[in-house]
């Protein structure tokens, strides 16, 4: 088990935490995300990117009326990936944890 490149950038992992949160069918609006992350349009749109690269969000773009949404979700992929992830993390705190317990 090891971490996961991709999500271990910090802001990538609030993204796909965030994510995670949803059904699995279910998406963010790209506003209501920048918004809950607390970033402008272009960096959570490049981490979006880099995600979406890897496999780990689908991105929809669709108009709403006259006006563009950009909607994001999780695919299988991504929160596979962000499991293991998260289970590489708790491994570490287990055995730092487990570590000061034998001092």
């Amino acid at each position: 088990m090891s971490a996961d490149d991709i999500i271990h950038q910090s802001t990538r992992l609030r993204i796909m935490a965030i994510l995670n949160t949803l059904e699995r069918r279910e998406a963010l609006e790209f506003t209501q995300l920048k918004a809950m992350i607390e970033t402008t349009d272009g960096n959570l749109g490049a981490h979006i990117d880099t995600l979406a690269r890897a496999g780990y969000v689908d991105v929809e773009k669709l108009f709403v009326g006259r006006r563009p949404q950009t909607r994001v979700r999780a695919t299988t992929i991504g929160r596979r990936a962000f499991r293991g992830h998260i289970a590489f993390l708790r491994k570490i705190i287990d055995q730092t944890e487990a570590a000061q317990r034998r001092k």
